[in-house]
């Protein structure tokens, strides 16, 4: 017998620094077993149904859409439009699954948390995390942290539905979920007792009849054991089984989990999945018997989450335009109104010379009226102001996919935050317009060596962040403001998808190509920059010059230095080219309205014996190495994806990763190398759910950057309100030494502190410290993302990672114990092919 001692040294020679693969219901389809995704997805898809099947009997509307095996995103998704008055998205459902799905699959990182995954018969454990979990969960829906809440409910889920695997309650014979694992009132009964046997040997590798008759005929409740180290469990014991469980080779032998089709009790994996597919649903409906069916839906991303946030610079330079600024955001707020595009919340954020701030927050567009109109001009009155303080604060306090709108006339005095501005567009994937008075051209156009006024290089500041958030730079003045509102209205079309984004700064002449697909329509093309000449042609060679304001192709609208093409209506299909001859910068950016659209995620991969698992990460890629990030195409129920590039956002410079099907329409994309320059991730492919196959393009809005900087950080994830909590952080680098300046941040605001700067050699590390406090009152429940950033000196490079913290109220007993299953994942982390498959 192989001695723990040898495993341990073949472990740390052979896979240093891999991370874990899946436990339980399988992560990547295989063999006709069900996984983890297709469970979550599947429980949603019935209660979607079910769910809009109530609501249309209610309003007197057939609904005619049966629950069976054969459940499609699309189907449901236009049978509940019909019920909701197609008020319901299919993108942000899509979206939600995934969200939901990483979360889930991240939960294997745990791998000897036995409540994660209710081994060793660890069930009053395991039902605590799930309640708390589910507690968690609906906190989060009320202060309308969506994601936040997927993320619980993901854990949750992987669980939940590891019980069904892990434990003999399908063998007892029963057909309904365990309720009493998501309602703590009520108690754990017929456990096994700590001496009870529950198992006999296996007959070779025949483990149909290995549960004890006794047990099976009394109901009493057990799971299997697994240790990977030690073959040591209590007498007569059941245990988990695999090739990596040691416990499984001391009598009893074999082992009952129901993993996949391949296991030792696999005969019953589907009735397991199926069980587990009625336990989520049953979660899903206490989650919305607990809110309200509009606060559910938005969980379930079939209903608006954003939020339309506004920077508003109030100083005194800008008296002359307030009243203009005012006009457009009533705009921007009425035109949302009963669409599904109307937010879940409005967040104003002023900002003058001296300050920013306070967040005002509502729900009432009304109100949000009201206190937009109620700003007025400070007495401060310089041409430089906080902006990017304003625009960071709005950042910290957004969720995903936000649409933030910057008014302003003057430069920004804070310019040393762009970096810390780009991580939170990045991280937070919000698209930032900023809207700026025309006395700011005039002001640039001057330059002179007044301190006071505005050069180019600050009016560049602006465009650059917008178009790194795949937003855009719109200059106005009083008489341009029903130009500038129809600009504005594209970006709150629905359904709406980017195509092609690019950035020059060269001279010289070049060609741009793109392909319009048969899903796509009310294109739009956008070219900014000064002094620059473009032609556009279409796939039949027909051309239109950019000074030709109504042509063959379309009509161009211009508003200061951004002109957009309205692409007509008439056939669009095929490969279109633009050439552009500039002396300076431009931008150009084609977007269009489809159901078919791109998500996707960079993902740590977690290497095991027979398959991976991933879990998203939160942190730039490393530059120079390979990494991986999920891809889904949603909204076409059949393509076929041929290319996924890392394209230079400033060049022409690409990476093509290499493509691994992890789904009917997910995929892994692995990139050897992750590049030096910004980028942007581009997916080609096929359209085949049309008569004739069609080629089709996406690309991500927002740019992304790899680092020579790593950033990392391990926590309990678990702090008490009052009580201060500290963890320690690593920063890394294999390049140029020297002091490395530190940031933190929470989205809540709480007090902290940390250093300022971190000292490291070249090629070298050093760890700092963040403690933080809750204030008392803080509720059970509450999410607290925490950001730290490391730039080099000079601002030459800048990485960061993102935690997710929830303050909990747990008693003592449950804290040590989740501090000490995260401290065993910590060892998991330095020993990481002991994350194995169970």
């Amino acid at each position: 017998m192989v001695s723990p001692l040898a495993v341990a040294v073949f472990l740390l020679q052979g896979s240093l620094f891999q991370l874990p693969q899946a436990a339980a219901f399988k992560i990547v389809p295989a063999d006709g077993s069900l996984t983890h995704q297709q469970i979550t997805e599947t429980a949603f898809l019935r209660k979607m149904v079910e769910m809009c099947r109530d609501v249309a009997t209610a309003r007197g509307k057939d609904f005619t859409l049966p629950i069976n095996s054969k459940l499609t995103v699309n189907a449901v998704q236009r049978a509940c439009s019909n019920s909701y008055s197609n008020l319901l998205k299919l993108a942000t459902f899509n979206l939600a699954v995934v969200q939901t799905s990483l979360s889930n699959a991240a939960v294997d990182r745990k791998q000897f948390s036995t409540a994660h995954h209710f081994d060793n018969e660890d069930f009053k454990n395991g039902r605590d995390l799930i309640t708390q979990g589910i507690a968690a969960v609906k906190v989060n829906m009320k202060k309308g942290k969506y994601l936040s809440a997927r993320t619980h409910l993901g854990a949750v889920c992987h669980t939940l539905q590891d019980f069904y695997s892990h434990s003999n309650w399908v063998e007892l014979g029963n057909t309904a979920p365990f309720s009493t694992l998501i309602k703590p009132e009520l108690p754990l009964n017929n456990l096994a007792g700590p001496t009870t046997k529950t198992c006999k040997s296996c007959v070779g590798e025949n483990c149909t009849d290995n549960i004890l008759p006794e047990i099976l005929q009394q109901k009493i409740l057990t799971s299997g054991y697994f240790r990977l180290l030690s073959s040591s469990k209590p007498a007569g014991k059941c245990s988990h089984g695999g090739f990596f469980d040691r416990t499984s080779l001391r009598e009893p032998t074999g082992g009952i989990s129901k993993d996949d089709i391949s296991s030792d009790h696999g005969f019953l994996h589907k009735r397991a999945a199926e069980m587990a597919i009625k336990a989520t649903m049953e979660l899903l409906e206490n989650i919305r018997l607990d809110t309200d069916d509009q606060t559910f839906l938005r969980l379930m991303g079939l209903s608006q989450t954003s939020v339309l946030a506004f920077v508003f610079d109030v100083t005194g330079s800008l008296s002359n335009y307030t009243e203009t600024f005012k006009r457009v955001c009533f705009s921007i707020i009425d035109s949302r109104r009963g669409t599904s595009e109307e937010p879940s919340q409005y967040i104003l954020v002023p900002f003058n010379d001296q300050g920013s701030g306070p967040i005002i927050r509502t729900e009432n567009a009304d109100t949000f009226k009201e206190y937009i109109n109620s700003l007025s001009a400070s007495v401060h009155g310089n041409f430089s102001d906080m902006c990017l303080s304003g625009l960071l604060l709005t950042l910290t306090q957004v969720p995903s996919s936000s649409d933030i709108f910057v008014f302003t006339d003057a430069s920004a005095k804070d310019s040393k935050l762009k970096s810390a501005v780009e991580v939170m567009i990045e991280s937070t994937k919000s698209t930032v317009n900023f809207l700026l008075a025309s006395s700011f051209s005039l002001r640039s156009e001057k330059n002179t060596s007044s301190t006071s006024l505005v050069s180019l290089s600050d009016m560049q500041l602006y465009r650059d962040l917008a178009h790194v958030s795949g937003g855009q730079t719109i200059e106005i003045t009083n008489t341009t403001v029903s130009k500038v509102t129809a600009v504005i209205k594209d970006v709150f079309t629905s359904d709406l998808v980017t195509v092609l984004q690019i950035k020059r700064s060269s001279s010289k002449p070049e060609n741009f190509t793109f392909v319009l697909d048969s899903a796509l329509s009310n294109v739009k093309a956008y070219v900014t920059g000064d002094s620059l000449d473009f032609t556009l042609y279409s796939p039949t060679g027909v051309s239109q010059s950019g000074s030709v304001a109504d042509g063959p192709l379309g009509s161009i609208l211009t508003v200061g230095n951004l002109r957009r093409i309205n692409l007509n209506s008439a056939k669009q299909t095929g490969v279109w080219t633009i050439t552009v001859n500039s002396t300076i910068s431009y931008t150009i950016k084609v977007i269009g309205q489809s159901s078919l659209d791109v998500l996707f995620c960079f993902v740590e991969i977690f290497k095991g014996s027979h398959e991976d698992s991933w879990g998203q990460r939160f942190t730039r890629p490393f530059i120079g190495r390979n990494a991986t990030f999920f891809v889904s195409v949603i909204g076409g129920d059949s393509v076929t994806v041929t290319d996924v590039l890392l394209v230079e956002a400033s060049g022409s410079d690409v990476v093509r990763g290499t493509i691994k099907s992890v789904g009917a329409t997910d995929f892994l994309v692995n990139i050897d190398r992750i590049p030096d320059w910004a980028f942007v991730v581009q997916l080609k492919g096929q359209l085949n759910d049309s008569s004739a196959a069609s080629q089709f393009q996406r690309q991500s809005p927002v740019y992304h950057k790899g680092s020579r900087i790593t950033v990392t950080a391990q926590s309990t994830n678990i702090i008490q309100p009052g009580v201060p909590f500290s963890l320690n952080f690593t920063v890394a680098t294999n390049t140029t030494g020297g002091k490395y300046t530190i940031r933190a941040r929470t989205d809540q605001g709480f007090s902290m502190s940390f250093p300022s700067s971190l000292t490291l050699g070249t090629g070298g590390s050093a760890q700092g410290s963040i403690t933080l406090t809750a204030p008392y009152d803080t509720e059970s429940g509450t999410d607290v993302t925490l950001t730290i950033e490391a730039e080099a000196p000079g601002s030459i490079d800048l990485n960061y990672v993102t935690l997710q913290l929830t303050v909990s109220t747990a008693d003592a007993i449950f804290s040590g114990w989740l501090m000490l299953s995260m401290c065993l994942s910590f060892i998991c982390f330095l020993f990481p092919i002991l994350y194995v498959s169970k």
